[in-house]
C-alpha cells in the first residue's frame, strides 16, 4: 500500500475527514509577579510527585486533529502503565479505529489496511505508516499537564495561569495550552479537562471526558 493511502486509512480510522477547520488560537498566558510563580513552582513539584505515584491511569475523551487547515473528531482512549501506553482513536460514524501499543518489548499498531505493524519504536513505527512525527513517548507527560523526560525530548518551558496551575507547555517544537483543569480533592490531583497543541500547521485539541487510575 502507498504512503499515501495509508495516510488516508489512519485519517478515516482518526475521523479526519477532509472538512476545513481552524487550528486553536494560542492562549492568553498572564505574567505572574515572582511570589505567585513561586507558589505555583511549588504547586507544581506537589502534583508532579503526587502523579508519580499513580504510574497506571487512563483518560477517554473527544479529539480534533487538524493540519493544513483540514480536519475531524473523533473518540480517544489512553491507558497508561509506567512506560508502557495504548492509544486508540475511533471515527463514531465509520466506525473505524487505530491502536498503537508501546511497551518494553516494542510497538504494535493495529487497524490499518494491510494488518498489523511492529516495530521497536512507537514514534517510529507511526511514522513508517502514515509520514506524520508525533512524540507518542512525550504524550503521557503532556496529557497529566508535566513536561516530558528532558533528556529525551529536549527542555520545556512551562508558564502558569492566574489559578497557579499550568497554562503553557513548550517542549519539542510543541506548544501545549491547558485551558481547563479538573481541581485538586478527594478525586486526586488537578489534572487538565481541555488541552490545545500546536506545531507549525498542525493542531490538536483534547477535552477529556473522564480520568481513572487518578486517585478515584
Amino acid at each position: 500500500m502507498t504512503a499515501k493511502r495509508i495516510l488516508f486509512a489512519l485519517a478515516c480510522a482518526g475521523a479526519l475527514a477532509a472538512c476545513a477547520t481552524r487550528p486553536p488560537a494560542p492562549a492568553v498566558v498572564p505574567a505572574l509577579d515572582p511570589v505567585a510563580q513561586a507558589q505555583a513552582e511549588g504547586l507544581q513539584a506537589a502534583r508532579a510527585q503526587a502523579l508519580a505515584a499513580l504510574p497506571a491511569w487512563s483518560l477517554s475523551g473527544r479529539a480534533s486533529i487538524t493540519r493544513a487547515g483540514k480536519g475531524g473528531s473523533g473518540r480517544i482512549e489512553w491507558r497508561q502503565d509506567g512506560e508502557a501506553f495504548e492509544v486508540g482513536l475511533a471515527a463514531p460514524v465509520t466506525r473505524q479505529s487505530w491502536r498503537l501499543a508501546v511497551d518494553a518489548g516494542g510497538a504494535r499498531l493495529d487497524g490499518l489496511e494491510g494488518g498489523t505493524r511492529r516495530g521497536p519504536d512507537g514514534q517510529i513505527l507511526l511514522f513508517e505508516a502514515t509520514g506524520l512525527e508525533v512524540p507518542v513517548d512525550a504524550l503521557g507527560a503532556w496529557l497529566r499537564g508535566l513536561p516530558a523526560d528532558e533528556a529525551v525530548h529536549g527542555p520545556a518551558r512551562l508558564d502558569f495561569g492566574a489559578d497557579l496551575l499550568p497554562a503553557r507547555l513548550e517542549q519539542a517544537g510543541w506548544s501545549i495550552d491547558f485551558r481547563s483543569w479538573r481541581p485538586a480533592g478527594v478525586a486526586g490531583p488537578a489534572l487538565p479537562l481541555r488541552i490545545d497543541a500546536r506545531r507549525g500547521d498542525a493542531g490538536v485539541r483534547l477535552v477529556v471526558d473522564d480520568w481513572g487510575g487518578t486517585g478515584t
